[in-house]
């Protein structure tokens, strides 16, 4: 990987991922710098990863005194502040031009671009938590400012935490991206917490229902992926393991007759139209 000086503007839990994934990928620490403004945080990702610590996001952005100016600044807060935090280094980041990189839902790279003061290359990324275990997935878009090799570092920066990492050709794709896989853990772990009770009623400990029913979505997923680069949809999966009149059969009957298929549509819609709405709200000048 290109050895750019990256600048984190806020932190938190996908920050500290990112980083993470980085640093174990062989990414010298004394390139990345952040503004944490939680003081025990900072001194956790400096003495976990050796990160430079700056003083505020300005300094973040154009260089710590051990470093220099920030190649690409990544932006992780929340959609709700990014405004306040993108207009408060605004200077900063006209100085030096870097890189955008943001991982703000909602938030359009356009209005972005104006609170940051004029032109800029940004790409948009909806990362997923499992980024914590660098198993993630991760959608990205790219303004027309991008260069190509600023679209390949964007891939091998997420890839350090991220197991899937894909373009998306509009910003309508990133809000279905956080409808789909941003919010998808949720949906998962909703699934598995009524698996695992229902387990447990029929008299099956908690520790052994969880495992089990943990480790199968893990393998249905893995199976997924590698039966989908040979070209068989999820659909032949699922009718390859349902034999007619069996037990499988009789638990896909009840999913379907509850309108399953209906409610997990409804849901990634919802994820969606509301990644849409905080666009539109938080995209406000206010």
């Amino acid at each position: 990987m290109a050895q750019k000086r990256l600048a984190f503007v806020g932190g938190g839990n996908m920050a500290s991922s990112i980083i993470g994934g980085l640093v174990n990928a062989g990414y010298p620490s004394n390139h990345i710098t952040v503004f944490e403004p939680n003081a025990d945080l900072a001194r956790s990702l400096q003495t976990q990863f050796g990160t430079l610590n700056a003083s505020s996001n300005d300094q973040a952005v154009l260089g710590h005194p051990s470093g220099g100016p920030a190649d690409v600044v990544l932006f992780c807060v929340k959609p709700q502040v990014m405004q306040v935090v993108a207009k408060g280094v605004a200077g900063a980041v006209q100085k030096v031009k870097p890189l955008v990189v943001s991982i703000a839902a909602g938030i359009r790279s356009v209005d972005l671009e104006r609170w940051l003061g004029g032109t800029l290359a940004i790409v948009r990324v909806m990362p997923n938590t499992p980024a914590l275990l660098l198993e993630g997935a991760s959608g990205l878009v790219a303004n027309g400012a991008v260069t190509p090799e600023q679209k390949e570092f964007s891939v091998t920066l997420l890839k350090t935490v991220s197991k899937s990492v894909e373009w998306v050709d509009s910003e309508h794709m990133i809000d279905v991206t956080t409808g789909l896989s941003g919010s998808g853990p949720a949906y998962f772990f909703l699934l598995l917490e009524v698996m695992e009770d229902a387990a447990v009623k029929l008299g099956m400990p908690r520790e052994t229902a969880r495992a089990l029913a943990a480790q199968t979505c893990i393998g249905a997923g893995r199976m997924a992926l590698e039966e989908g680069k040979k070209g068989v949809d999820c659909a032949e999966l699922r009718r390859r393991v349902t034999s007619p009149g069996g037990t499988t059969a009789a638990g896909l009957t009840v999913l379907e007759d509850g309108g399953f298929r209906t409610m997990v549509e409804s849901c990634v819609n919802a994820a969606t139209h509301r990644g849409t709405e905080m666009g539109e709200l938080f995209g406000k000048d206010t």
